[in-house]
């Protein structure tokens, strides 16, 4: 509990509050660390998460686990759940938690007193038991996490616009190296022509 506390506190302290989201996703986070016998949170990069959503529950399995996106060792892949993929990239053991499909309404019964719901899953995913508040699957990935990681320093120049491709995220299309934007994958339109670097070098000084 005294570690859970403190989990939380720096959760907290980021989001200048704390809900039950957080607490779910640093439970998460400290229950895959049971299931994979590893001291969390880590110091190194051996464990790897797949969240599947963004916001609070991310955050809170990122201070339980030490994987974060700038270590490259979380990894968003955004199917709107409160559900984790946690992987031991040494023995290739993964396992999924998600929240209990009756976790909200079980946390009534711990907090009778609570104001609210709201509340009572505040005070109650913390004392709540792994197996009541979680479901916990073995799984296997299906995509490759030595690609995801890549090589050390891996660089690549678009053909086309120029720019610097890190980790091997090039694509290979009619005998061209292409980032995925050229390659018809950009999230985005461009509206004007691109600036020029020196136009450009205020914007990092």
């Amino acid at each position: 509990m005294a570690k859970l506390a403190q989990l939380l506190a720096q959760s907290a302290q980021m989001h200048s509050h704390l809900c039950p989201r957080q607490i779910l996703g640093a439970r998460m986070g400290l229950y895959a660390g049971k299931i994979l016998s590893l001291d969390l949170p880590q110091t190194d990069k051996r464990l790897h998460t797949f969240v599947e959503t963004d916001g609070c529950a991310a955050d809170g399995i990122s201070v339980a686990t030490g994987c974060w996106l700038g270590r490259r060792t979380l990894h968003l892949i955004d199917f709107g759940k409160i559900a984790g993929t946690f992987v031991d990239s040494q023995t290739g053991q993964a396992v999924r938690i998600y929240p209990h499909p009756h976790c909200r309404q079980d946390a009534l019964q711990y907090e009778l007193d609570a104001r609210n719901k709201y509340q009572a899953q505040l005070a109650a995913y913390q004392i709540m038991p792994d197996e009541s508040l979680f479901v916990a699957q073995s799984v296997k990935l299906t995509v490759s996490l030595e690609a995801i990681i890549s090589r050390k320093a891996a660089r690549a120049l678009c053909q086309r616009c120029g720019e610097e491709i890190r980790n091997e995220r090039e694509v290979f299309q009619d005998g061209e190296v292409l980032c995925r934007g050229c390659a018809g994958e950009a999230y985005y339109l461009l509206q004007e022509p691109a600036l020029q670097v020196g136009a450009m070098a205020g914007w990092f000084s």
